[in-house]
């Protein structure tokens, strides 16, 4: 008799544990359920169904533009998928900066409609209010510090973050901040490694870094840039695992060869 193994779900308990004992966590992101299949299948720890979306699924320059039915369209993608892992869903800009009522009643649709496990929100102590609205509620919290994209036109620009001191600090104390509150867990994005390793250590909860090196407690990139699909993006912190893009086009090129020399359906392709 073939034995069944179940497979565990990955929870928020899990993943401190995993910090505990020092085993990196590994996250990617996920927008649709063919993808989520397979990162799942190969055993990610996390995916973050990120606002990212908006700019690889979507074309957006930005992040900005994505909505809150758009992400729980993908989250709900995603989950339909997945089996194993912890599945996190960014609330997307304007769907919780500045309101605490709104930022509930968004975080509430999110995890109502798509079945996801968390929300992550970018900011620190100025979207306080919101992080603790939404936790009373049940709802578990990713933060995200350092280069937060959703702010893109407060810094004008995607270089590296907190390199001066006042910045740096700040960013340690909103670290300790949203550890206090409750979250379970935080981003942190772009970010001299220094820094970070100083965060992780000084946090209880698991530190994610996207180019923040690799003194944290976990990595997370996007999962159309590590597999090669997406081409313009080659910042320092990106590793590409293939070259799906090239394999692609390549398949693609030789499909309308073959319809074009009457090489596709053959005999045996056909009824």
């Amino acid at each position: 008799m073939s034995q069944h193994k179940e497979v565990k779900l990955v929870t928020t308990h899990q993943l401190l544990a995993m910090k505990e004992r020092g085993e990196k966590i590994s996250m990617l992101t996920a927008y649709d359920f063919s993808m989520a299949q397979i990162l799942d299948g190969a055993g990610i720890d996390v995916l973050l169904v990120g606002d990212s979306a908006s700019n690889v699924m979507a074309g957006h320059e930005t992040t900005l533009p994505i909505t809150l039915d758009q992400m729980i369209y993908h989250a709900q993608s995603v989950v339909r998928a997945v089996k194993r892992a912890f599945v996190v869903v960014d609330m997307p800009f304007g769907s919780y900066q500045g309101n605490s009522s709104e930022a509930l009643r968004s975080a509430i649709r999110i995890m109502k409609e798509s079945g996801g496990h968390g929300i992550k929100l970018e900011g620190g102590a100025e979207i306080k209010d919101s992080i603790t609205r939404i936790l009373t509620a049940g709802i578990p919290v990713m933060g995200h510090l350092g280069l937060t994209p959703q702010s893109i036109y407060k810094f004008g620009t995607y270089s590296v973050r907190a390199k001066e001191e006042t910045e740096a600090q700040k960013l340690i104390e909103d670290a300790l901040l949203l550890q206090e509150i409750g979250c379970f867990a935080l981003v942190l994005e772009k970010i001299p490694s220094g820094l970070a390793k100083k965060v992780a250590e000084q946090l209880t909860i698991p530190v994610i870094g996207i180019g923040a090196g690799p003194d944290v407690d976990g990595q997370v990139l996007v999962v159309h840039d590590m597999l090669g699909i997406t081409k313009e993006f080659k910042p320092r912190f990106l590793r590409r695992y293939a070259d799906l893009g090239d394999a692609m086009h390549d398949a693609v090129q030789r499909y309308i060869q073959d319809v074009k020399a009457r090489d596709f359906p053959t005999a045996d392709e056909a009824y």
